[in-house]
């Protein structure tokens, strides 16, 4: 049950029936909420002000005709005007008890919505090229991918998790050197390993396997031959090594696509190209320099234009090099025309703070590509700071001087990891500070949510010790008197319970998954509120060996509270452990 959906459609039916002028898309702008301070009621609406000038009136002449309609409302206790024409409105007690039936009878889906209607969704996220194994750079983007991913899912569309392999650039030349120089050194010769080229010893195993593969067969053989073979082996153990680290996090893609597949003849890139020049979006022109400093490589030529500027983007953009290669944006113009012809209509792509330059580029080649009929999502994540004895590392593939994934994992746990990522916006910077998430305090978010669901097993296992007679087996759960949760501290936590799927509906629709994670760590305050209100009221307790059957109403309400947070941290990807050592 979804307080907010109910009263949005009872307002949304009333406005229809109280001013039948008012259109569909207007009344649609309706929004049905919290009010911003609690102590004016339990929902508030904007409707009044959506239509009263449209429509010609006064709001507070609009929202007193809803007052009215709604004082026959036997589930609404109050509703009153406020400010210049918001309605607030004080639901009944029953509302409540509503609410956490829903979620004994829902469970797991309790939150999960048909908001997607089962629309295919492709979301892009990590992507980092295949040179290495992943750092904590990469590990916000994969997070937060993988995390809105969950979300998407469980709010009805069909996701589908992509990783854009770059291993068609110059980089993976120097990665296939770079790993051949690692051969070299399996076969006993001293190496030295020039600049520009990746030092780290995540290569040296790629060096042994060629040594096992082929001796020392390739010494003899010329580079033209040799460098294909090493490529390919390299990427694989690469990639092999990226998906290693990702599993870590219990990150899993369900494509992983090949930026090499979009070239040569009759490739994507070769024919999306065609297909632009035959639809007008291409032109032979010149483009105006940049503003400010010249980049050293731009040219002052004609050359193959994309009508980007037609889409939204702020300049057109090339798409042939002047040593008649393509461009970087050629291949990813050709690689979301694949995506669209593959069904996806709503594309959404997870990028570092690097690549926030890319948005309304790739949001003109996803819109030329389609026709307009698909729609693309930049997310941007900004930098994490990872702190180490008050130092921030710096990070660098080519140095060999990186913080993995996999160190971050090792010192602090796949749990705390994800949550922490996610709880912060995912275009704000932050710090990831080593020594906070291993406290086990309330200052570190992920040990409060986590112990709050611990509680809620201890709890059942007090009742189960002071009352052993007591049956509060689900189907005894679901039986329970909850009539009996009446207090305001009781209701109070009901009513966070029932915001449980407008937040999860809200973040779905803004693709922002840390909603999910500061929702989840305020239940876990207010649950741990209450419990701390029953040491010292004796009739707030859980558990009441005079009372068995208030206790098992209450042992409902924590398994409702126990419910929200596992479906909570599930699309978090984060566990719900029954005991905290």
């Amino acid at each position: 049950m979804d307080v907010f959906a109910l009263f949005s459609a009872r307002i949304g039916n009333a406005m229809q029936v109280l001013f039948p002028q008012a259109g569909a898309d207007l009344l649609a702008r309706i929004v049905v909420e919290p009010p911003r301070d609690p102590a004016h009621g339990d929902l508030s609406t904007n409707a009044a002000m959506i239509v009263a000038k449209p429509l010609g009136m006064n709001p507070r002449e609009v929202a007193n005709a809803l007052v009215e309609h709604f004082k026959h409302d036997t589930d609404v206790t109050s509703v009153e005007v406020a400010g210049p024409g918001f309605i607030n409105f004080r639901l009944a007690t029953p509302i409540w008890h509503q609410v956490l039936r829903s979620v004994a009878e829902q469970g797991a889906d309790y939150g999960r919505s048909t908001l997607g209607g089962g629309e295919a969704v492709n979301i892009e996220y990590v992507s980092a090229n295949p040179t290495g194994p992943m750092h904590v750079g990469h590990t916000r983007g994969a997070v937060f991918g993988d995390t809105l991913a969950s979300l998407m899912a469980y709010s009805g569309y069909e996701v589908t998790r992509e990783y854009y392999i770059n291993d068609a650039g110059s980089q993976i030349n120097t990665l296939a050197n770079s790993a051949f120089l690692r051969y070299r050194e399996a076969l006993g010769e001293t190496i030295e390993i020039p600049p520009g080229f990746y030092p780290g010893d995540y290569l040296i195993p790629v060096g042994q396997a060629l040594k096992a593969e082929f001796g020392d067969s390739l010494l003899g053989k010329p580079e033209a031959e040799v460098t294909p073979l090493v490529k390919e082996r390299v990427l694989a153990a690469m990639l092999d090594l990226i998906k290693a680290d990702l599993a870590q996090l219990n990150i899993h893609h369900d494509v992983f696509f090949s930026e090499r597949t979009l070239h040569g003849a009759g490739g994507d890139i070769e024919l999306t190209l065609a297909w632009l020049r035959a639809e007008g979006m291409i032109y032979e022109g010149r483009l105006d320099p940049p503003k400010g400093k010249t980049p050293e490589d731009w040219e002052d030529r004609e050359q193959t234009l994309f009508r980007a500027t037609d889409y939204g983007d702020d300049v057109d953009r090339a798409l042939i090099k002047s040593d008649g290669s393509y461009t970087y944006f050629a291949a990813d113009i050709a690689y979301h025309r694949n995506k669209f012809l593959r069904g996806f209509k709503h594309m959404i792509n997870v990028l570092g703070a690097d690549h926030s330059g890319y948005v309304k580029r790739l949001q003109a080649a996803t819109k030329a590509v389609s026709l307009n009929a698909a729609d693309m999502d930049v997310r941007i994540c900004q930098l994490v700071r990872l702190l180490k004895n008050g130092e921030p590392f710096k990070m660098s593939k080519r140095s060999g001087d990186l913080v993995t994934l996999a160190d971050v994992v090792e010192e602090v746990g796949a749990d705390a990891t994800r949550f922490m990522l996610m709880y912060r916006r995912n275009d704000a910077a932050m710090d990831f500070d080593f020594a906070l998430v291993k406290e086990q305090t309330k200052d570190n978010p992920v040990f409060y949510v986590q112990y709050a669901h611990a509680r809620t097993h201890s709890i059942f296992k007090t009742a189960a010790r002071d009352l052993p007679a007591l049956d509060f087996s689900p189907a005894a759960l679901a039986a329970a008197e909850i009539e009996r949760i009446v207090t305001p501290a009781e209701l109070d936590l009901v009513r966070v319970l029932a915001a449980w799927p407008r937040t999860v509906t809200a973040a779905a629709v803004a693709h922002e998954p840390h909603r999910i994670a500061f929702y989840v760590h305020e239940l876990a305050a207010a649950f741990h509120s209450f419990w701390a209100k029953g040491k010292d009221d004796v009739s707030l307790r859980f558990v009441n060996e005079d009372d068995p059957k208030l206790t098992l109403a209450r042992l409902a309400l924590v398994d409702a509270v126990r419910q929200v947070i596992v479906n909570a941290l599930a699309i978090l990807g984060v566990s719900a452990p029954e005991e905290l050592s």
